[in-house]
């Protein structure tokens, strides 16, 4: 099975159910550092890790597509059982429907703008350094702006939401993210420079968040800037975040992870998976609550995983499920804006 994997990886594809899912082989193709016996092993996880991700992708995508052929059948044979007035007051009723959906929706939106609008001026500053992208091939650069998109989806619905800034936005990264619907009306600082100089009258409030950091994070300083670094590199990059933090002058400081549980193997979180814990702890106080809210179970060691369901986690931590309700979210919004009007499906 194992020796399938590796080989349909060297391809560059794999099977998801009756999909042919591409895979990015770049990340063979450049120069690195050489693994060690427990990076391969990490490497091979992550990697049995992505095939049975993309499996249970495009079982989602078939049981969505069958639940609304369902949805469809069932609104014509209601249709076709029906009077002529009685029709009518189906469509009238579901238009109705969709009209309380539309402005729930936009009531919503507007009150996510307020508190994202509060939030830019004394919400606590948390900043995704994104000045990594030449270390990542467009596999991992799309991975990254993925969790981007999930960052800041998951800040609009906190009720405490952080003062996101994008600095070092530039090049590759910068282009995929343009081309993300609606990202232009994002409320998200957007900043070209690198954050030493957009900040370079507040570097001694510059707090960079790293696992190989021997200072503890014990709270959330307002006044604090905390710094995550935007790198999705399959541990090949160990300790770089830290070296960069070291050559600026700047603080630095890790999760106390440690003190509320154990980790299978590495203290190092994804991006979004940081940005979730800070949120989390803005609106709770509390990083044990943080901790097992977001950190997926199969990081965990045996002893934590009987918190929460694997379902739970599993679903908290494939965020690319996600993206895509994300997506849908964010044209819709878009239509909304426009004031178009679709007519009731009546065949």
């Amino acid at each position: 099975m194992l020796s399938n994997i590796l080989f349909a990886m060297e391809e560059g594809k794999i099977m998801a159910g009756e999909e042919e899912v591409e895979v990015d082989v770049e990340q063979q193709q450049q120069p690195c550092p050489p693994l060690s016996k427990n990076a391969q092993k990490k490497l091979l996880k992550q990697q049995r890790y992505e095939v049975k991700k993309a499996e249970k992708k495009a079982l989602l995508k078939e049981q969505k597509k069958r639940e609304g052929e369902r949805k469809r059948k069932e609104w014509e044979e209601k249709l076709a059982g029906a009077t002529e007035e009685e029709k009518q007051q189906l469509i009238e009723s579901r238009k109705c429907l969709r009209k309380e959906r539309m402005d729930q929706r936009s009531d919503e939106k507007g009150k996510k703008m307020q508190r994202l609008t509060k939030a830019k001026e004394n919400g606590q500053n948390v900043v995704i350094d994104l000045e990594f992208d030449h270390l990542m091939n467009s596999s991992e650069l799309h991975s990254l702006v993925q969790q981007i998109m999930y960052c800041y989806a998951v800040n609009g619905r906190c009720s405490c939401p952080a003062h996101l800034w994008l600095t070092g936005c530039q090049g590759d990264m910068q282009a995929q993210l343009q081309r993300l619907p609606g990202f232009d009306k994002w409320v998200i600082e957007k900043e070209n420079r690198p954050y030493i100089e957009a900040f370079q009258d507040q570097k001694e409030r510059l707090v960079y968040l790293t696992a190989d950091s021997e200072t503890t994070l014990d709270v959330l300083d307002p006044k604090h800037i905390y710094i995550i670094g935007g790198l999705v590199d399959r541990n090949r990059w160990k300790g770089l975040t830290m070296k960069k933090a070291e050559d600026q002058g700047i603080q630095t400081a890790k999760l106390p992870i440690g003190t509320y549980l154990k980790m299978s193997s590495s203290q190092v979180l994804t991006v979004n998976q940081v940005v979730e814990i800070l949120l989390k702890y803005l609106e709770t106080g509390d990083w044990k609550t943080s901790f097992f809210e977001v950190i997926p179970q199969r990081k965990r060691c045996e002893g934590d995983n009987d918190i929460e369901q694997d379902e739970d986690t599993e679903g908290k931590d494939d965020h690319e499920i996600k993206i895509r309700d994300i997506e849908l979210e964010e044209e819709s919004e878009e239509k909304d804006d426009q004031g178009s009007k679709r007519q009731c499906i009546e065949s």
